[in-house]
């Protein structure tokens, strides 16, 4: 009998192995945390807060199909409604199409990784302390990056929100575009600024998540499988080719739009930019690659909310 769970537990460390970067250790609050169960339960509050955002930011969306440039909607958020509308996820059931696909993929995630469906309640606040620090290193990098004086406003200000509208500054971007309401296109201002924060923090949280979905859960696997199974690469060079071309991917499509080829006029193409965010994109990669995906798109979405309280604060233009 011992040899007998000895040989089953060392069955399910090896598919634990194949499925991440590290084995933490059992039960920790690592390995707990990095498990796809966990990712549901933590990103679905931001999940679903982003969709109650966009629905009543866009009063037509139930009659009409807006696309890019309506109020709060992330590039990556309406990609992924896209391909599902094409496969038939039409009309009303097309915007809760893409926070279901998010679950189920992590669901079907979870049931191939054999690991434990037990969620501890008391981790989720940890995550959020850790996606804030996790945070951190990106914050410094723009802070290192301004210092420098680029030229052009080359990297003028943080990052934050959701890519695909305008006035971009830099860090801004990294995760996406901020989504600016005028007062006058609001009422008064007191609702005109509630309106602007409610934007702001919306799109900055879809875009974490949305972003994180296409250009790591989907965009890194399906690079791997490329590489791996098609080009016969070895492991380690299949994950550093992966890395660096989703996160080159995903700074580019700040500047362009990969549907149409079309260019983003509010954020011109710049190396400064770009190299800021391929940076970015490699950061989150590895993060994904150690943490998984609930503390990478925490991350990202934290990042964002921060670089958009910054800019508010210390960086809004007159």
């Amino acid at each position: 009998m011992p040899k007998k769970t000895k040989k089953k537990r060392a069955k399910g460390k090896d598919k634990s192995s194949v499925s991440q970067l590290f084995n933490f250790a059992p039960d920790s609050y690592l390995e707990r945390t990095s498990r796809p169960v966990y990712a549901i339960v933590f990103l679905l509050p931001l999940i679903v807060f982003y969709e109650i955002v966009v629905i009543f930011s866009n009063t037509a969306v139930l009659e009409r199909v807006p696309d890019l440039g309506a109020p709060v909607l992330v590039d990556t958020f309406v990609w992924v409604k896209r391909c599902l509308t094409s496969l038939g996820f039409g009309g009303k059931f097309s915007w809760g199409a893409p926070p279901l696909a998010i679950v189920v993929i992590l669901i079907a995630l979870q049931l191939a990784s054999g690991k434990r469906w037990r969620v501890w309640l008391g981790d989720m606040g940890r995550m959020v302390v850790e996606c804030v620090l996790l945070a951190v290193p990106l914050l410094v990098l723009v802070l290192f990056i301004n210092s420098l004086g680029q030229p052009q406003g080359g990297v003028a200000l943080f990052d934050g929100g959701s890519a695909g509208t305008q006035n971009q500054e830099i860090g801004e971007g990294s995760a996406g575009t901020v989504v600016r309401l005028s007062a006058s296109a609001g009422g008064s201002g007191a609702v005109a600024s509630w309106k602007y924060w409610l934007a702001n923090i919306a799109t900055a949280i879809g875009a974490g998540i949305y972003e994180e979905l296409v250009f790591r859960l989907i965009l890194i696997c399906v690079l791997m499988l490329l590489f791996q199974d098609l080009f016969r690469l070895d492991h380690r060079n299949s994950i550093v080719l992966a890395v660096l071309i989703s996160a080159a991917l995903f700074s580019a499509h700040h500047h362009i739009d990969f549907f149409s080829g079309q260019v983003n006029p509010g954020d011109p193409f710049d190396w400064t930019r770009f190299s800021f965010r391929t940076m970015a994109g490699i950061y989150f990669a590895i993060l994904f690659a150690i943490r998984g995906f609930g503390i990478t798109a925490g991350t990202h979405a934290f990042y964002d909310i921060i670089a958009t309280i910054i800019n508010a604060v210390f960086f809004q233009q007159q």
